[in-house]
C-alpha cells in the first residue's frame, strides 16, 4: 500500500478525552473515531490489526476442534425469558422493540440462542461433544464507557459454546479451550495469565480470567513470579490427549484478581521475593456452567441408556476488539505502538527519505514490488514530507521492520533497516534487503 493512496487520518494533538496509553495512540495513529460513547469507527489502519487478531482467534479455535458459525447481534427476548435472564441482567442490555412490538435485544452474550439452536438439532449422545463458536459483534450499555476499546459499548467477542454428555466431558472441553487461550493470546505477542475468576451473571461453579499484566489494567492482580516463566503449549499439543498436566502446571502457581485473592494463602503459598503486585487487564474469561441453560431452556439429549438428560455446557470468551488495546497497553513506548508481528497492520514500512529523487524512488519502488511480491504486507510512505515527520508516522503508527531509502545509504549501495520493537539499526546491501526481510 502507498501511504499517498491510503486514507490514514493522523492527529498531531492527543484527544482531551483519552486517559490511556491504548486510547491515545489509536486515536493519533488513525485507527479509529469515536462515533458516540463507547462506539467507534474502525478506520482502515485499525481493521487491519482487528482482523489480524481475529484470524488468530479463528486459527486456534478451529485447531482446538470448535466449529465456526454465525448467530445475528438482534435476540427474542422470549429466550432470555426461558433462561431467566431478561429481566436479571440489569440495565446493560440494550431492549428493543420492532414494528410488531416484539421484545429483542441487543446481544451481549448468547447462551441462550446457541441453546436454542442446539436442542432444535441434537438430539443424541452419539453427536457428543460438541463445541460451536462465532466471532460478532455485542452490545453492553456501559454506564460509564471510557478508555477507548477497552471499556466500549458496541465491542468485537469470539463466544464459544460446548454441550457435553456430563460434568467429565465437559470439564475435558473446558481444558480444551483453556490450552487454546493460552496458545492464541501467545502467539499476539502476548503473556495471558489464566487467574481463578468469579462466574457472575454467566453462571457455574468454575471459571478462569485469562489476565495481560499492565500498569494501566482496571483489575489489581497477585501472582507467583513463576508464572510468568511457565511455557505455552506448542502447535503439536495433542487436544484429544491428556490436558490435565498443562492445566494442573498453570493453575499450581498463585495467580488471583483481588476479587478472589487470597492474602493469607498467597503468604503462605509465595515467597517473599516471587510476589507480584499489579495491574492487569482481562483479554479473555471461560466458564463452566453445567446444566444451568439445558434444564431451564429443556436442552436434553438421549443418553446410552435412551433416558433424556441435560447437557452440562460451557462458554468461552475473547475480547477480540478490546485485545487491540490491551496489545498496545503492553507494546509501545515514548514514540508510538510497537506492534507484535503476528498483529501488525503492516510488516514494513518503507521510508523515501527525498521523494522525487530518481535513486532513492527506484530503489524504493523495486523493495516495494519484490516484498510485495513475497507476501509481505507493505507500507510504502511515498509522501513528500520531510524525513523527520516520516520517522515521526512510522515509530507512532508501529510498523515492525522501517526501511529508509536515502541518497547516502544508496551512495554505498546500501539501505538503513530498523526494528521498532527494540530500535536496533542495521545498514544493509539493498540487494539484500528482501532476503533479511523475509528470513
Amino acid at each position: 500500500m502507498r501511504l499517498s493512496r491510503y486514507f490514514l487520518p493522523i492527529l498531531k494533538e492527543t484527544p482531551k478525552e483519552a486517559e490511556i496509553v491504548s486510547h491515545r495512540l489509536m486515536l493519533r495513529a488513525g485507527m479509529m473515531r469515536q462515533e458516540a460513547a463507547g462506539i467507534y469507527a474502525w478506520l482502515p489502519l485499525g481493521l487491519r490489526v482487528l482482523k489480524k487478531i481475529e484470524q488468530i482467534v479463528r486459527e486456534e479455535q478451529n485447531r482446538a476442534g470448535a466449529i465456526e458459525l454465525l448467530m445475528p447481534t438482534l435476540q427474542l427476548a422470549d429466550l432470555w425469558r426461558e433462561s431467566g435472564r431478561y429481566d436479571a441482567y440489569g440495565p446493560e442490555m440494550l431492549r428493543i422493540q420492532d414494528r410488531h412490538k416484539r421484545e429483542l435485544l441487543y446481544g451481549p452474550t448468547n447462551e441462550e440462542m446457541i441453546t436454542e439452536i442446539f436442542r432444535s438439532y441434537v438430539r443424541s449422545y452419539r453427536n457428543l461433544p460438541l463445541n460451536l463458536y462465532h466471532i460478532q459483534w455485542k452490545f453492553r450499555d456501559e454506564q460509564r464507557p471510557r478508555f477507548g476499546v477497552m471499556r466500549g459499548r458496541e465491542f468485537l467477542m469470539k463466544d464459544a459454546y460446548s454441550f457435553d454428555l456430563d460434568e467429565a466431558g465437559a470439564r475435558k472441553s473446558y481444558n480444551k479451550m483453556f490450552v487454546a487461550y493460552l496458545r492464541t493470546f501467545a502467539r499476539m505477542g502476548l503473556k495471558a495469565i489464566p487467574m481463578r475468576a468469579e462466574t457472575g451473571p454467566i453462571g457455574g461453579d468454575l471459571s478462569h480470567e485469562f489476565i495481560v499484566l499492565a500498569e494501566t489494567g482496571e483489575s489489581g492482580v497477585y501472582i507467583d513470579k513463576d508464572v510468568l516463566d511457565l511455557p505455552v503449549p506448542g502447535a503439536d499439543v495433542d487436544y484429544d490427549g491428556d490436558l490435565t498436566p498443562i492445566i494442573k502446571q498453570w493453575t499450581t502457581a498463585y495467580a488471583a484478581t483481588e476479587d478472589v485473592h487470597d492474602g493469607a494463602r498467597y503468604e503462605r503459598e509465595v515467597a517473599a521475593d516471587k510476589r507480584i503486585h499489579t495491574r492487569g487487564i482481562e483479554v479473555g474469561q471461560i466458564f463452566y456452567f453445567g446444566t444451568k441453560y439445558s434444564e431451564s431452556m429443556k436442552a436434553l439429549v438421549a443418553g446410552p441408556d435412551g433416558a433424556e438428560q441435560p447437557i452440562h455446557g460451557g462458554s468461552y470468551g475473547v475480547g477480540v476488539s478490546r485485545l487491540v488495546g490491551a496489545i498496545i497497553e503492553a507494546c509501545h513506548d515514548e514514540a508510538g505502538i510497537k506492534w507484535p508481528e503476528a498483529v501488525a497492520p503492516f510488516t514494513v514500512s518503507i521510508l523515501n527519505l527525498k521523494q522525487g529523487a530518481g535513486d532513492t524512488d527506484a530503489a524504493c519502488e523495486r523493495l516495494y514490488r519484490d516484498l510485495s511480491a513475497k507476501g509481505v504486507d507493505v507500507l510504502y510512505d511515498d509522501t513528500d514530507q520531510r524525513a523527520g515527520a516520516k520517522f515521526a508516522t512510522a515509530d507512532l503508527i508501529g510498523i515492525p521492520w522501517q526501511v529508509m531509502v536515502g541518497p547516502k545509504g544508496l551512495a554505498e549501495g546500501k539501505v538503513e533497516i530498523k526494528r521498532r520493537s527494540d530500535g536496533s539499526r542495521e545498514n544493509i546491501a539493498l540487494d539484500a534487503a528482501v532476503a533479511h526481510l523475509t528470513a
